[in-house]
């Protein structure tokens, strides 16, 4: 996932590109006296997707892509990259599921796929590119874990909506997905997926591998393809045995010269609890399970401890509690929604600008609020998706309650 404004260096790299600026200290908020209602949610979620489309939607008369900032900065593309562009696509998914009101959001999310194939490269190396190949723009590499997200939300909205289109898309992803496995037997700890498709590459990447045992292990479960199952576990395997710290805690990638970099990241903690939890779906087998839940209860220790939360970019935090989520429907758990429902209520409190409903963070995509940071495609988008996915949750426990 390269950024403007976002690149990796030598220092201790975020996922795909995010440099690490530490934002100023700022405890967790405890969970409201009072839960939030599922009409409250839905209603912030309403006022952040009206806000992202209002400010970084650039209609259809301009292919209907983002910018990925609002004010647009000096170093900006004329549109979004890819990874900023999918998180939009997926918050008009997650608009769909509001309660009452989701079907409003349908055509928005039809959309937004079929601008999405506007990213997409073909040749002998298919795949979606990081930014726009001619004639919209000037073309970017192929990132492995933008590939892999994008398939994800193929899935959501298959699942959706039941159209075979978006199933047959996932499924298409897989093959470009799989190019990044390394074979080369004689690096430290064999295995893993490369970070992005050039000869330049020199990391084995967790969020890559996680994410895209993720999308095999999801595919698995609708195509029953026994190749997807054997991906996914390989995949799995390999972050569960060479990137795992501690429980639910996965260091970020592994570089050709030997070294670890130690950094941690939700998104993650999620794509491995949520890969347990789509093998334990598939194949009935209650170890995933066993993992999927320890890897969930030690992360959930970690991560609310302090500011760690808030600090962490608020589009990994998206990932993290959907995981999250998702295994609180196989094994219900209060405290998932509860940690996610703390964050979203003091992320909206603490982080929102009340005169355009836009949400600014620090340089790091999370953290305190930064008057003087431009509002980002981002995370406008993670937070819809994070109120939109409450809304949700919050409406089903309260009708089986």
């Amino acid at each position: 996932m390269p950024r403007s404004l976002l690149t990796r260096a030598t220092a201790p790299v975020l996922c795909a590109g995010l440099l690490w600026t530490a934002a100023p200290a700022h405890a967790q908020s405890p969970a409201p006296a009072r839960p939030v209602s599922s009409g409250t949610w839905a209603d912030r979620a309403t006022d952040a997707y009206r806000a992202l489309q209002d400010h970084l939607y650039e209609g259809s008369g301009r292919h209907g892509l983002y910018l990925e900032h609002t004010p647009r900065q000096a170093g900006d593309r004329e549109h979004s990259f890819l990874w900023p562009f999918r998180e939009a696509a997926q918050a008009a998914v997650d608009m769909q599921e509001l309660p009452g009101t989701g079907s409003a959001y349908r055509q928005d999310a039809a959309e937004r796929f079929d601008t999405a194939e506007l990213y997409r490269t073909g040749g002998e190396r298919p795949g979606y590119a990081s930014y726009l190949p001619a004639p919209l723009g000037t073309g970017g590499d192929t990132y492995y874990d933008d590939n892999a997200v994008v398939a994800l939300t193929e899935l959501d909205q298959y699942e959706a909506t039941g159209d075979a289109r978006y199933l047959e898309r996932a499924e298409r992803i897989l093959p470009v997905v799989s190019r990044a496995w390394d074979d080369d037997t004689t690096k430290a700890c064999p295995g893993g997926m490369d970070w992005y498709d050039s000869p330049n590459n020199t990391i084995r990447a967790t969020n890559v591998t996680a994410l895209s045992a993720q999308l095999a292990a999801r595919l698995y479960t609708h195509t029953h393809d026994r190749a997807h199952l054997d991906k996914a576990r390989q995949w799995y395997g390999w972050v569960y045995s060479c990137m795992r710290k501690a429980p639910g805690l996965y260091v970020n990638d592994r570089g050709d010269d030997g070294s670890t970099n130690e950094t941690l990241w939700t998104y993650n903690s999620g794509a491995m609890i949520g890969t347990a939890t789509a093998l334990y779906r598939g194949t009935g087998d209650t170890g995933y399970l066993d993992k999927a839940v320890a890897d969930a209860r030690g992360s959930l220790a970690y991560w609310t401890e302090g500011s760690r939360l808030h600090d962490q970019p608020a589009v990994f935090n998206s990932f993290y509690f959907k995981d999250l989520l998702d295994l609180d429907a196989v094994r219900p758990a209060p405290a998932y929604l509860k940690a996610m429902s703390a964050y979203a209520d003091n992320t909206y409190k603490s982080n929102r600008d009340s005169t355009t409903g836009l949400f600014r963070f620090q340089p790091s995509n999370g953290g305190d609020y930064d008057p003087a940071a431009p509002a980002a495609t981002l995370n406008q988008s993670a937070m819809v998706q994070i109120f939109a996915t409450l809304a949700d949750a919050t409406h089903h426990k309260h009708r089986r309650s």
